[in-house]
């Protein structure tokens, strides 16, 4: 979702269908930059070690494009190069976002990600839940099973807050203007709108990973 139009609609199915035959041939060209792509400059810094290409998707829990993603893109990091390192970052584009950002620090901390993140999601975008504010997510957090005290003390840590700081200047690092978003390398970004879907912008990942490769 954009930062400025989070309620912005689907296009109708009638129109989706009549681009239907130019996605598919899309799809099997090279990405182009400046359309199906933004090359950074400066670039945005890395956290991965030498050798290693950084793919960076930056995420928020209250966005249902994010939402709808979350399974196939967690499918493709399953099967994702050893050569690359995949990390998430919540977004933060208003100063009540950041107990979200919060959240997934606290459950990376305690690793939880794996049994809790897309959970959350289903939470807010299947049950409805608010899950904006500390007390909400504590409770919900709780009701998953997990030492609400415990959790807490991760989600006011200095450990996490440092983190969501640094999640928003990588953000704006990146220039996202919305989520969900997929940064490579530090060097490039794309996401749903340039590649045309959320899952064509996989694709052009995978084809600026390749680049990355072979030192383009």
């Amino acid at each position: 979702m954009k930062r400025r139009d989070f309620s912005r609609m689907a296009a109708s199915s009638a129109l989706l269908a009549s681009l239907a035959p130019v996605m598919v041939q899309a799809q099997g060209k090279k990405p182009v930059p400046g359309t199906d792509y933004q090359v950074l400059d400066p670039r945005a810094p890395v956290e991965a070690p030498a050798g290693k290409i950084e793919v960076v998707e930056f995420f928020w829990y209250n966005c249902p494009h994010c939402a709808t993603l979350e399974p196939t893109l967690n499918e493709w990091v399953k099967r994702l190069p050893k050569d690359v390192a995949f990390r998430r970052v919540p977004r933060r584009f208003a100063d009540g976002e950041v107990p979200q950002q919060q959240l997934y620090y606290a459950l990376e901390s305690m690793g939880l990600v794996d049994k809790l993140h897309a959970k959350v999601f289903a939470a807010v975008h299947g049950e409805r839940r608010n899950l904006n504010r500390p007390e909400a997510i504590a409770d919900w957090v709780a009701a998953q099973g997990v030492d609400r005290v415990k959790f807490m003390g991760q989600f006011s840590s200095f450990s996490v807050v440092t983190k969501a700081t640094k999640a928003a200047q990588l953000q704006n690092a990146y220039r996202v203007d919305g989520v969900p978003a997929l940064g490579v390398a530090g060097r490039f970004l794309t996401d749903g709108q340039m590649a045309g879907s959320n899952e064509r912008a996989l694709q052009v990942v995978e084809s600026l990973m390749a680049d990355v490769r072979a030192g383009r």
